[in-house]
């Protein structure tokens, strides 16, 4: 029995020098790694290169358009021709060829202003799309700061347990000891090793939810390597000098889905603007130069030409009066007004949920704040309690149901510490996120 404990220990002692061996990943450099390779970033970046593509070329919606044609045509005709004087006429076996090209310019000088709304909705659009990446990075970061922190607090789950089993450790040699000496019954010894056993299975079952946490954090990484090894910080760094005050401070202007819902509406602005513009005329200046040519084998009559050539330039101004079109101009409007009210909408409710989100996490922050030193308080307490039992234990004025209690007490108050440190991270990286202040 003793020989497994040996064994036991020297394989706890060799995962902790591989784990001090492993290369250890910081939080910096897994945001520098997430911000490159998240895949929710880079088709965010994506999007927003489309848009940008777009507006890039905007500016060419005020130029003329000019488009050119060409077309050669080869004909093989055959005909036949019987007159009333008797006389016939056959001109089978005529080959004609036909060449055709022109280049033709369209140039709208004005359209109701509609094409300068139209430049500057695409220049919104790409301001949206470069808001929705900024939106999607501090959304990452979040989750990146979140899940590697999740991996330092189950580490540190770890560390507890350990603890933990080097106390039930103790219990089963005390236990051992009386029992073999009668002064305890062989109950307390078989409790103690059942009690090691399954804190024992919990560690190990530890490690394996380690492992699992890292897997999470390497999906935010786009690190599809499984054989990609390193450690995390075990400890956890804290803010508690937030005031309600210091993130409400410009929230509206920092916080990134406001941002996008005030350029939503701004954009349906300009859509609308776009839509007056079909009420209005649409003037354009209009010049062509045009080129046929016909070659003929042979005339079919004398008064038929063997060769024909014929080329122009042309210029001009034409308007289109839009006078009725079934209404669909006048629906299209009111589309878009609405569409307007709908922005204006969602706006005033994501402001609102702002402002619900900020409290409830600024709430959180305050309760784990308070209850970290609380917990702080009760592990010292449930430590020094324990140890007290033990000693008592060990003297032979306590059972070992005293020293169980008293090392369940320490067991839920660690598990209590860590979840209230790890929670007061999240609900600080919460109230960060939401001011739209992780990237600064």
């Amino acid at each position: 029995m003793k020989l497994k404990q040996i064994f036991f220990f020297i394989s706890l002692i060799l995962a902790c020098t591989a784990t001090r061996a492993q290369q250890v990943l910081t939080l910096e450099q897994a945001i520098d790694l997430g911000l490159k390779n998240n895949f929710d970033i880079r088709m965010a970046r994506n999007d927003a290169e489309v848009s940008a593509n777009d507006n890039a070329y905007a500016n060419f919606a005020f130029a003329p358009r000019i488009n050119g044609t060409a077309a050669q045509t080869w004909t093989n005709t055959a005909t036949k021709q019987e007159f009333g004087n008797g006389t016939k006429r056959d001109t089978s076996g005529i080959k004609n060829k036909q060449l055709q090209a022109a280049v033709n310019l369209n140039w709208t000088l004005f359209d109701g202003l509609k094409m300068f709304a139209t430049r500057q909705r695409v220049q919104a659009i790409e301001i949206l799309g470069e808001l929705a990446v900024r939106n999607q990075v501090e959304n990452t970061v979040a989750n990146i700061i979140n899940s590697y922190y999740n991996i330092a607090q189950q580490k540190q789950q770890l560390r507890a347990l350990a603890e933990q089993m080097s106390i039930s450790d103790e219990r089963v040699k005390l236990s051992d000891a009386k029992f073999q000496t009668g002064l305890a019954p062989k109950t307390d010894w078989l409790q103690a090793k059942v009690d090691y056993n399954a804190q024992r299975a919990n560690w190990l079952r530890q490690q394996t939810v380690i492992e699992q946490s890292k897997a999470a954090l390497n999906q935010l990484l786009a690190i599809a390597d499984e054989s990609v090894n390193y450690d995390v910080r075990d400890t956890i760094p804290l803010n508690l000098q937030y005031t309600y005050g210091q993130i409400l401070e410009n929230v509206n202007q920092t916080n990134p889905q406001l941002q996008i819902s005030r350029q939503n509406l701004e954009i349906s602005r300009l859509t609308l603007k776009e839509r007056k513009g079909d009420f209005f005329p649409v003037l354009s200046f209009n010049s062509a130069y045009n080129f046929n040519q016909s070659r003929a084998s042979a005339a079919i009559n004398q008064f038929s030409p063997v060769f024909n050539q014929n080329r122009g330039f042309n210029y001009g101004f034409s308007a289109t009066v839009p006078i009725f079109n079934g209404l669909n101009a006048h629906r299209q409007y009111k589309a878009a007004k609405l569409d307007i009210e709908y922005q204006q909408l969602a706006l005033d409710n994501q402001a609102s949920l702002v402002q619900l989100q900020l409290r409830n996490a600024y709430r959180d922050y305050e309760y784990y704040k308070m209850a970290l030193e609380l917990e702080q308080e009760s592990v010292d307490l449930a430590r020094e309690n324990t140890m007290v039992a033990l000693e008592r234990f060990r003297q032979g004025v306590s059972t070992t149901l005293e020293v169980k209690e008293a090392q369940q007490s320490l067991e839920l108050a660690a598990y209590r510490l860590i979840q209230a440190r790890y929670n007061t991270k999240v609900a600080e990286t919460e109230l960060m996120r939401l001011k739209g202040g992780l990237l600064k």
